[in-house]
């Protein structure tokens, strides 16, 4: 805009300097022919645009006059639009120089808008009095409708309505004291159906491989049930919940063997594979690196590679979970630069090579 307002002042100078050696007569003749020229075209335009410049330009040469004066004059717009613009002018102009002051009261510091935030992700029974009160304790003065509006502004639901405990916090609140199960099948390379028996401890990420079968019978599975109790009963086990689908396969009799040893079945909804997230995850890591990569010729071999699976799996597989660290085997401390500058890693196979560990070499 800047450059066009300088174009036109250049231009209008230049008109102003061509219209000195004119005389009066001359003037009143091209006033006349560029009256009778607007005319013309205002019965040819029914409304002309204006850029800002152009309102810039006619408001600043038009200001002086009044508006009687500017009535007489043939103007393609009407006299109180050209004052308008100059109103504008002067309000643009009085904007520039004056920054306004804030009203009311200032803004919350960003540190207690965040330590709000935190008091209310991680007490979601406690609304904004609440927090406003322990805020006080803190030594932290700020009102009530203060904490309101910052977490109205974030999205965060009043107390009641966020005070609801969802399957996943259940989950990781009680690890220490779950057990999911569950059966999936494989077949071998006669095409015959063999089904797996696993456990899976929520805190450890520990896997029992109880047994594989062609055919589940609620014999078998009752007497999987015993076994697994001797075998948390051995290791010292806390758990008190089982989780496990419904699937016809668990019988009454399994479920009274594990509820008379102290433990509470836990049964997922139907067809909600995510209510046994951790077992199913782990389902899927089994194919993934195990049955997908090898072939299974029959019942005995498949329980061979499912035991060499669950030592691997045990012993030597990073979880995330568990920060990298095995199930069975606590992360080591970071080894110092002198012996990273001499690495000497060995491979250690399992199962032909389809599964691989790697040591420090002794």
């Amino acid at each position: 805009m800047l450059l066009r307002l300088a174009y036109l002042a250049v231009m209008n100078t230049f008109s102003l300097i061509r219209l000195l050696p004119m005389s009066d007569r001359e003037k009143e003749i091209e006033i006349l022919v560029l009256r009778h020229q607007l005319t013309v075209l205002q019965r040819q335009v029914d409304k002309p645009t204006f850029t800002p410049s152009d309102r810039f330009l006619l408001a600043g040469m038009l200001h002086h006059l009044t508006t009687d004066k500017l009535r007489q004059l043939q103007l393609l717009v009407r006299p109180d639009t050209v004052l308008r613009w100059h109103r504008d002018i002067l309000k643009r102009r009085h904007a520039a120089t004056c920054t306004p002051r804030r009203r009311g009261r200032p803004r919350t510091i960003r540190s207690i808008r965040t330590l709000v935030l935190r008091l209310a992700g991680e007490n979601s029974s406690w609304g904004y009095r609440r927090i406003q009160g322990e805020l006080a304790a803190l030594g932290i003065k700020v009102a009530a409708s203060t904490v309101w509006e910052i977490l109205r502004e974030h999205g965060i639901d009043p107390s009641p309505q966020r005070e609801h405990t969802t399957w996943a916090d259940f989950l990781r609140s009680q690890a220490d004291a779950l057990l999911a199960c569950d059966f999936f099948e494989t077949r071998t390379l006669t095409g015959a159906r063999l089904y797996v028996f696993a456990v899976i401890e929520h805190a450890t990420r520990r896997v029992r491989i109880l047994g594989a079968t062609p055919h589940p019978t609620a014999q078998w599975v009752t007497q999987l049930g015993r076994n697994l109790v001797m075998e948390l009963e051995d290791a010292g086990s806390k758990a008190k919940f089982l989780i496990r689908d419904r699937d016809s396969k668990f019988t009454v009799a399994f479920d009274e063997v594990l509820t008379d040893a102290g433990l509470a079945v836990v049964k997922s909804g139907i067809r909600v594979p995510r209510m046994n997230s951790i077992m199913e995850r782990w389902i899927q890591a089994c194919r993934r690196e195990l049955l997908d990569r090898t072939l299974i010729w029959n019942q005995r071999h498949l329980l061979h590679a499912l035991r060499e699976f669950e030592t691997f799996y045990n012993g030597h597989r990073p979880h995330r979970a568990l920060r990298n660290a095995a199930p069975l085997r606590p992360l080591r401390e970071p080894i110092d630069e002198a012996q990273i500058t001499r690495l000497d890693i060995r491979r250690q196979d399992r199962l032909a090579g389809t599964l691989h560990e790697y040591r420090h070499a002794a």
